[in-house]
């Protein structure tokens, strides 16, 4: 592994050289190795970027001054407010509007509501610079 991340040294010449638009075959042989090595290079690289955003999205949802848990039946029109309402019990201006509430989260996660119902529960969290996160609810984990 290079120290400033968890790519190895060699996985980051594949993607670089990918990234230029070269196949797998040119770069290993550009690299002198297999097709079949830089295929498995290039999967393991793309699984440890998979991971390390993932983990950053948890450590952002971590800090995020706002978390509220969206219980199933909530108008979707009530989201903002409830988010608003949250925010100004710790002092916070948010940088977002309702509508950008509303846009993040049909983008973000459109499969959780339906018409104007919240269909499955879910926590929304909400960073001071206006970042918004969700993450479902897994009921049969719920305690």
């Amino acid at each position: 592994m290079n120290t400033c991340g968890f790519l190895t040294e060699r996985q980051i010449q594949v993607l670089r050289l990918r990234r230029r638009g070269l196949s797998q075959e040119e770069v290993a042989e550009i690299l002198g190795t297999t097709r079949s090595n830089v295929s498995i290079l290039e999967r393991r690289a793309m699984q440890n970027i998979d991971r390390a955003l993932a983990t950053l999205k948890q450590w952002k949802m971590i800090q995020a001054p706002v978390a509220v848990r969206i219980p199933e039946g909530t108008d979707l029109f009530a989201l903002p407010g409830i988010i608003f309402r949250e925010a100004d019990a710790r002092g916070l201006k948010l940088p977002v509007n309702s509508i950008d509430i509303l846009a993040k989260l049909k983008e973000i996660a459109p499969h959780l509501t339906r018409r104007r119902l919240i269909e499955r529960s879910f926590d929304i969290y909400v960073t001071e610079d206006g970042e918004i996160y969700v993450e479902e609810i897994d009921e049969s984990k719920a305690v």
